[in-house]
């Protein structure tokens, strides 16, 4: 394993570390797909608890905005890891700690509707302090159903 791919897997594995301990994540059923330093991907069942609209068996907006945020910021965490690789992985850490959503933007363009969502989100912008990430929600049959600008403090 060269030194590029030791320090990716170390990025994934404090990405899931952090993501795992967000009680948040846990209650929605939020599941990881894919970490790199391209994108990050999860994915949420649909579950009658995240129905918005009973009458239709919507997906709730809050949800949809919850998980395209919670998709952002491990893009976010992504860029700052990268932004940071000369400190020690302890500096590191407590950088990462104050990882927060700083503004989230999101456009609804279609109805929640399906068994399955998935978000993935991709890093448009990494600075010191600051990150922009683009996210995507589409269900089971790859209808677009929301995106997300969020800017993320990341130390």
């Amino acid at each position: 394993m060269n030194h590029d791919d030791a320090l990716l897997a170390e990025q994934a594995q404090a990405v899931r570390q952090m993501f795992e301990r967000i009680p948040f994540n846990q209650a929605l059923g939020i599941e990881l797909d894919e970490i790199s330093t391209s994108r990050v991907v999860m994915h949420l069942p649909m579950k009658p608890e995240l129905v918005g609209n009973f009458v239709h068996g919507i997906l709730h907006g809050g949800v949809i905005a919850s998980l395209l945020d919670v998709a952002g910021g491990a893009m976010a965490m992504l860029g700052a890891f990268d932004k940071h690789r000369h400190l020690t992985m302890q500096e590191r850490a407590a950088r990462l700690s104050r990882l927060g959503t700083i503004d989230l933007r999101i456009d609804y363009l279609r109805p929640g509707r399906g068994t399955r969502f998935t978000a993935s989100a991709t890093l448009l912008r990494s600075g010191n302090k600051v990150a922009v990430v683009r996210s995507e929600l589409h269900n089971e049959s790859d209808t677009l159903i929301a995106v997300g600008t969020g800017t993320y403090l990341c130390g």
